[in-house]
């Protein structure tokens, strides 16, 4: 079985959660049990300019947590091996549920709630429907990524695009297959 060691703690890999601009997100455990790791990638990205992504992650965490958006808690930070580690929130996504066929509708009042809080506080999150994980009734901003506000990249602009089944939505599923 795959490890990672980050702060000098292993954590035994269960599966592959994601992959994203910023890197790999592993759902993992270890005697205290089961986390998620984030293994920072360099792999390019055409549409998007990282400075230092271990740096942002820690910056973006605390302007999220400040602002009062739901995220998960960090529990480390390997800033050598570039690894975070956060707690795990289980359950679905709002891609799957949307992907399956469900309404994301009950979760709008929520989404647009962190939004209204993002833009307040002068930033976006990453509204893609894959950041927002289900659980008991709440929504969760499970990655940390936020940038400067701008009416392109807000909610209703832009991510809402992807919270049913738009044309913009299934062209992104005919991508995964």
């Amino acid at each position: 079985m795959e490890t990672i060691v980050a702060c000098g703690r292993e954590y035994r890999i269960i599966k592959l959660l994601g992959h994203g601009k910023g890197g790999y997100a592993y759902l993992a455990e270890n005697d205290e049990g089961q986390a998620v790791v984030k293994k920072i990638h360099h792999e390019p990205c055409d549409y998007y300019t990282f400075g230092n992504k271990i740096e942002a992650e820690k910056r973006d965490y605390e302007r999220l947590r400040k602002v009062g958006i739901r995220i998960p808690t960090m529990m480390a930070i390997d800033e050598e091996a570039e690894i975070i580690v956060k707690e795990y929130i289980a359950g679905d996504t709002v891609f799957d549920l949307v992907k399956d066929g469900w309404t994301a509708e009950p979760f709008l009042d929520q989404v647009r709630e962190m939004a209204a809080k993002a833009k307040e506080a002068g930033m976006n999150i990453d509204y893609f429907p894959t950041n927002f994980v289900i659980r008991d009734g709440l929504i969760w901003y499970v990655d940390y990524e936020c940038n400067e506000y701008t009416e392109k990249w807000n909610f209703e602009n832009w991510g809402i695009r992807y919270w049913s089944r738009t044309p913009e939505f299934l062209e992104h599923l005919k991508h995964l297959n």
